[in-house]
């Protein structure tokens, strides 16, 4: 798999999520749809981080031109996990939810759009073959087993932040 490769298997991810995002703006209080699709959007990011972090960050760390670069997206994953678990402890039907959740498309867009724009251009070229071949192998087994134990309501409604 060449570097452009992994780099097209991640934005196809992100495509997906932008899709969620956008499905999940058109949704309204608690309903059937915007749960599943909640749902849908949590295990694809929670999935897709933990993926993305053990075959393509775990590689970039290796490297010291761009351990900063990696170092602000695991960052920005861990804010956007913690973000993901506030909404699920969060009534769906309130007013606070969509704030939120406006909040979470926001962070998340700009996350993914810095990664596309800036970091996987840079990322490129540091990669050797070999890296290109862990990356691959690990990146599609890695998610699926992530999405098949993602929890999506890990905290109380009480320990949702105000």
């Amino acid at each position: 798999m060449a570097a452009e490769a992994i780099f097209a298997r991640l934005k196809q991810d992100h495509d997906k999520h932008r899709e969620l995002l956008d499905r999940l703006l058109e949704t309204e209080g608690e309903s059937d749809e915007r749960e599943r699709l909640f749902t849908e959007l949590t295990r694809e990011l929670k999935s897709h981080a933990a993926a993305e972090e053990q075959a393509l960050y775990s590689t970039m760390l290796r490297k010291p031109d761009t351990t900063d670069e990696t170092r602000h997206s695991v960052v920005e994953h861990h804010e956007i996990d913690e973000m993901l678990n506030d909404l699920a402890a969060t009534d769906m039907a309130s007013g606070a939810w969509l704030t939120k959740f406006k909040t979470l498309d926001h962070r998340y867009r700009h996350h993914i759009d810095e990664e596309e724009e800036d970091h996987f251009p840079d990322f490129e070229d540091h990669l050797t073959s070999e890296d290109e071949e862990h990356m691959e192998s690990v990146f599609e087994r890695r998610k699926r087993e992530e999405k098949a134990d993602a929890e999506v309501t890990p905290e109380k409604m009480e320990d949702a932040k105000k």
